[in-house]
């Protein structure tokens, strides 16, 4: 069973909203920088979003810029990424994973993985 769980996925039309959480189950997530990836049918895992353990700082990869926004909550050991304007080409499995660390780190020395939310962009 994975230690962090990601939840909000599903089918949205184009222009429409969602917002993603992953919770962590047996550890303390606040204690952890958190990063969205996702990847798509034939396509590399990249790199959506991370925010850093304290929260005050937070990066965005170049497609999603004003569109996605990520956050924690860390009373409810969970981080969302709230997604914006959605587009066909946001389609993709969403991951959420955890690193021990302060800052976000490369997508190497993140801890912990989740299996997946399913987001699909389409009319």
């Amino acid at each position: 069973q994975s230690q962090v769980v990601e939840s909000g996925g599903g089918l949205v039309q184009p222009g429409g909203s969602l917002r993603l959480s992953c919770a962590a189950s047996r550890f303390i997530l606040a204690y952890y920088a958190v990063g969205w990836f996702r990847q798509a049918p034939g396509k590399d895992r990249e790199k959506v979003s991370c925010i850093s353990r304290s929260g005050d700082r937070t990066d965005y990869a170049d497609s999603v810029k004003g569109r996605f926004t990520i956050s924690r909550d860390n009373a409810k050991n969970t981080v969302y990424l709230q997604m914006s304007s959605l587009k066909p080409e946001d389609t993709a499995v969403y991951y959420c994973a955890a690193a021990l660390r302060t800052n976000c780190p490369t997508v190497y020395e993140y801890d912990y993985w989740g299996q997946g939310t399913q987001v699909t962009v389409s009319s």
